[in-house]
C-alpha cells in the first residue's frame, strides 16, 4: 500500500505557494507527540505512547499493569471507532484519562519511573523526526507540541532532552502532574487534556501564544481526528493538515481524507514532511 495520500493536490499546491511567498517569519508548526513524532511499532512490538511503555513493561506493579491494560482494552476501541460521535468519544476519553491518572497515583508513580521509561529505548522518533526538529530550530520556527500524554509534559521534555532536541523554539502544552518533595505524583492539574478535547485547549490561554500570534501560516501534524482541534480558536491564514493513520487504515482512510490535506500511512517516516517544510521555507 502507498504511504502518502493527498486529499486535494490543487488546494495543497496553492497553500504551499502562498506560505512560501509570505516567508518563514509567518510560519509555525503545531504537532501532537505520541504516534505523530514517534513510531507506533518498535522492533515489531506496538508502543503507541510513552505511557503504554509504563503499562506494558510492568514498571510499577503487576496490579497496575493489569488494571491499566483493562482500561485500554475498554476505551481504545472507542477512540479509533469512526462511527462513534465525537461528544460520546469525549466523555469516554475523559473517563479513561481520569481513571488512569487516579490509578497511576495510587500505584506510586514517581519521576524516576518517567526517567526509566525514557531511557529504556522503547519510545523512538520516526525516521526523519530529528532532522525535522533540527530544521525548525535552525530556522527559528516555533513548534508547539500539544499532547494528551498520560505521563504529561515532563516525560516529553525528558525524552527530547535525552535525544538532544529540547530546543528553545519548542513549547509543550500537555497534562501536568503535581509532585511532592520525594518526586511522587500526588495530583494532576486541570484542565486534563485527552485525545478528543484538544479543541477545548485554547492556545491563546498559554504563554506559547505570544510566540505564534503573528505567525498565521500553520502546519498541523497529528494522528487522530481529535488532533484537528489543536487549531481551534487560532485565526490562521493558511493551514496544511498532515494526518498519520497508523491503524484501521481501510476503515478510517475516507474520513481522514475528508479532514486532512495529507495522510501518511503505515507508521511511515517523516521524509515527506521534511521535503514539504523545505519547499515552503527557502
Amino acid at each position: 500500500m502507498i504511504d502518502i495520500v493527498i486529499s486535494n493536490p490543487e488546494k495543497l499546491e496553492h497553500a504551499k505557494k502562498t506560505i512560501l511567498e509570505q516567508g518563514k517569519e509567518k510560519i509555525h508548526v503545531l504537532a501532537d507527540f505520541d504516534r505523530t513524532l514517534t513510531k507506533v511499532f518498535v522492533n515489531g512490538k506496538k508502543y503507541p505512547s510513552i505511557i503504554s511503555v509504563l503499562r506494558d513493561e510492568d514498571y510499577l506493579s503487576p496490579e497496575y499493569s493489569e488494571k491499566a491494560k483493562a482500561l485500554a482494552s475498554k476505551y481504545h476501541p472507542i477512540e479509533i471507532d469512526s462511527t462513534i460521535p465525537i461528544e460520546e468519544k469525549k466523555k469516554a476519553m475523559y473517563k479513561w484519562w481520569t481513571q488512569h491518572f487516579d490509578l497511576l497515583i495510587k500505584s506510586g508513580l514517581n519521576k524516576n519511573h518517567l526517567e526509566r521509561v525514557v531511557n529504556e529505548g522503547n519510545i523512538q522518533f520516526r525516521k526523519g523526526t530529528p532532522e525535522f526538529l533540527d530544521f525548525l530550530n535552525e530556522n527559528k520556527i516555533p513548534l508547539i507540541i500539544m499532547s494528551s500524554a498520560g505521563l504529561g509534559g515532563d516525560s516529553i521534555s525528558m525524552y527530547l532532552e535525552k535525544q538532544g532536541k529540547l530546543y528553545d523554539n519548542i513549547s509543550i502544552i500537555s497534562n501536568s502532574y503535581e509532585w511532592d518533595s520525594d518526586g511522587n505524583a500526588i495530583g494532576v492539574k486541570e484542565p486534563i487534556i485527552h485525545v478528543m478535547n484538544k479543541d477545548e485547549t485554547a492556545i491563546k490561554d498559554y504563554e506559547a501564544f505570544e510566540l505564534i500570534k503573528d505567525r498565521k501560516n500553520v502546519l498541523l501534524l497529528g494522528d487522530s481526528l481529535g488532533d484537528l482541534g489543536m487549531i481551534t480558536g487560532f485565526e490562521y491564514d493558511n493551514l496544511i493538515k498532515i494526518g498519520f493513520l497508523n491503524e484501521e487504515i481501510n476503515e478510517n482512510l475516507e474520513q481522514y481524507k475528508e479532514n486532512f490535506d495529507i495522510i501518511l500511512l503505515n507508521d511511515t517516516n517523516l521524509n515527506y514532511v521534511n521535503e514539504l517544510v523545505r519547499e515552503v521555507i527557502k
